[in-house]
């Protein structure tokens, strides 16, 4: 088997150079990543949400560009578009900074509904049609989208399809006391992500995304992940629960949580350490619940809560 847990240390040791007391969120991340998911960033600005796509990108020597979405922002601004070549007298496409291998889309509910739609299809077949053309994305691809969730005014709130595109949603949170004197002192000189050199290869992270899939998950496992995404659809407080894409993440995710933290196979730990990134983005809430200050992280511990864990031979 390929050395996942191996290689995963490598990146978090590199990306910690630049990023402080976030190893939980690391994790999140590669996981997401060798699972060929996509990552929902959903965080107040200045926590280092665009450093963490950076540093990844620069570990793995992977081609990293942004978008800043802006209401204006045209869905041909993300994808590309064909322009008219007047020495050759032909259309010739220009691909867009969607033709990245890791892509930043910072502050994604800012910008319209169509141009949100334009990652639709790059996130769920990594591939862009353009003119009736399909272009291929290079692997291993990943959309890191922003979005902040305190000042609302003059965005355009994901729709839940959309949200369901995203592996994983997790926040970043402020640093401690003593990792943001860390920080400080780090930053003195200049920023340390300038000096961030390449540990792993994309070959090398593709190559881990396929050892994922080879990972033992027992039948015990399988029933207690699909015990918790139906629980989900039953559940008073939800409108509604999680999908069959909600089993799928789950099941993926699991196996990709044991094989970086060293086992080829799945244990009940792992799918209960990963539910919550994974499915509290995938649920709605009803109107009273909301009302009550209920919350999908609440509403998915609960249900863990309610399931007896099994035990594997």
């Amino acid at each position: 088997m390929v050395d996942v847990q191996g290689t995963a240390k490598k990146i978090i040791a590199n990306v910690e150079k630049v990023i402080v007391g976030k190893r939980q969120q690391l994790i999140l991340s590669l996981v997401s990543w060798f699972s060929e998911g996509h990552i929902l960033l959903e965080d107040v600005p200045g926590v280092a949400k665009t450093m963490l796509a950076r540093a990844l990108a620069c570990s793995v020597g992977c081609e990293f560009k942004r978008i800043q979405c802006t209401p204006d922002l045209l869905p041909t601004d993300v994808t590309g578009a064909s322009i008219f070549n007047q020495k050759s007298t032909e259309f010739e496409f220009r691909p867009g900074p969607i033709f990245a291998q890791i892509l930043l889309a910072d502050e994604i509910n800012r910008t319209t509904p169509r141009t949100q739609a334009a990652l639709l299809e790059a996130m769920a077949e990594t591939r862009v049609t353009v003119d009736g053309i399909t272009h291929s994305l290079t692997p291993p691809f990943l959309v890191i989208a922003t979005q902040n969730p305190i000042d609302h005014e003059g965005t355009f709130p994901l729709p839940e399809a959309q949200l369901d595109r995203f592996l994983m949603r997790f926040n970043l949170g402020y640093p401690t006391f003593e990792d943001e004197l860390k920080m400080l002192e780090m930053l003195q000189h200049g920023h340390p992500v300038t000096n961030l050199e390449p540990v792993v290869t994309s070959e090398e992270l593709v190559a881990c995304q396929k050892a994922i899939r080879g990972v033992h998950v027992d039948p015990k496992v399988r029933q207690y992940l699909m015990q918790i995404v139906h629980l989900t659809r039953e559940n008073e407080e939800l409108a509604l629960g999680g999908s069959p894409r909600a089993s799928i993440a789950l099941f993926r995710t699991s196996q990709a949580m044991a094989a970086i933290r060293g086992r080829n196979f799945v244990q009940p730990d792992d799918v209960k350490r990963i539910a919550p990134p994974v499915l509290t983005h995938r649920l709605i809430l009803k109107p009273e619940s909301r009302l009550r200050k209920v919350t999908t992280e609440q509403v998915v511990k609960d249900v863990i809560d309610e399931i007896a864990v099994p035990t594997l031979d």
